[in-house]
């Protein structure tokens, strides 16, 4: 594969292509998906990839990694893509917008290579993962995937449910060009819109300040929002046996809101009385007919 190197914000992009590279790439994984249950893919693996119609594409500072993307061809019996198999960043340059640049360089090495779509699966109570893949690159989800790697540690004795959300990535649509080029909704749409929203998973604040969900109802009308923990980490940390309420809060709102025909279209973090809390936001999908009635109140 021939080497086509970017720059941007201080960072160098390019493919991997040093064994001591993809050996990097290895412990990266390892050391930012320990907590996460989210497998690895070994440094052979990668080096297999980048040799064979994938993309194992790095985020450097001078020969210092500071970020990965590994991508394989994907085939679904109609459609060529990419599958993205991992997306990491360490720690210290996470506020850097590593990842969106990264990605920002993945799609343009895909369409590349002719094709025009990235799919990939992501944790949908990480609120990371879901303003990287929705907010900041216009992906979309389509499906819904229960424990999708089996269960995995969350701390003690509390074992976590893979849950997945997948998502589809066209890389020529309008909107992702807005938003890889930096074009978002702003704070008071979103707040604004927030407030027209029906709530599909209703939470509170325990003695600790951290949010649990207390129910879960169907999305009505034209706008509906799901709220996810604002802080996993906080979450797993202090309160582990709550992870579980929300995991299958969240599971059962995608499941009411999908089989009702409703679309994710953003996610948003918003302020509610000095509190930030995060929200999938949604609206009913233009190919599952009419639109929802609104509850009566």
């Amino acid at each position: 594969m021939a080497e086509t190197p970017g720059r941007s914000g201080g960072f160098a992009f390019r493919p991997l292509k040093k064994p001591e590279e993809f050996r990097n790439a290895e412990e990266l994984q390892r050391a930012t998906l320990a907590d996460e249950g989210a497998p690895t893919v070994a440094a052979p693996l990668l080096r297999a990839i980048q040799d064979n119609g994938g993309l194992v594409l790095g985020a450097f500072v001078d020969i210092y990694l500071a970020g990965v993307t590994a991508s394989s061809i994907g085939w679904d019996g109609t459609t060529l893509y990419h599958e993205l198999l991992a997306t990491v960043v360490r720690p210290e340059y996470r506020g850097h917008r590593v990842g969106s640049r990264l990605m920002a360089f993945e799609r343009d090495e895909v369409l590349r290579l002719g094709l025009g779509e990235v799919r990939w699966e992501f944790d949908p109570l990480q609120r990371a993962a879901a303003s990287l893949s929705i907010r900041r690159l216009g992906a979309r989800p389509d499906r819904y995937l229960p424990d999708y790697f089996g269960q995995a540690p969350a701390g003690g004795a509390t074992r976590d449910e893979t849950d997945r959300l997948h998502v589809r990535w066209e890389l020529g649509a309008a909107e992702v060009e807005r938003r890889v080029g930096g074009s978002f909704p702003r704070p008071e749409d979103d707040l604004g819109r927030h407030g027209r929203s029906s709530p599909i998973v209703r939470t509170e604040a325990g003695e600790l300040g951290l949010r649990a969900p207390t129910a879960v109802e169907e999305p009505t009308g034209p706008s509906a929002s799901l709220e996810i923990p604002f802080d996993l980490t906080a979450i797993r940390a202090h309160e582990p046996r709550s992870i579980r309420r929300w995991r299958h809060a969240v599971r059962d709102g995608f499941r009411a809101a999908f089989d009702l025909g409703y679309a994710v279209d953003d996610f948003a973090v918003v302020t509610l009385e000095h509190e930030r809390r995060a929200f999938y936001l949604l609206a009913p999908s233009p190919a599952a007919g009419p639109e929802p009635p609104t509850a009566s109140r």
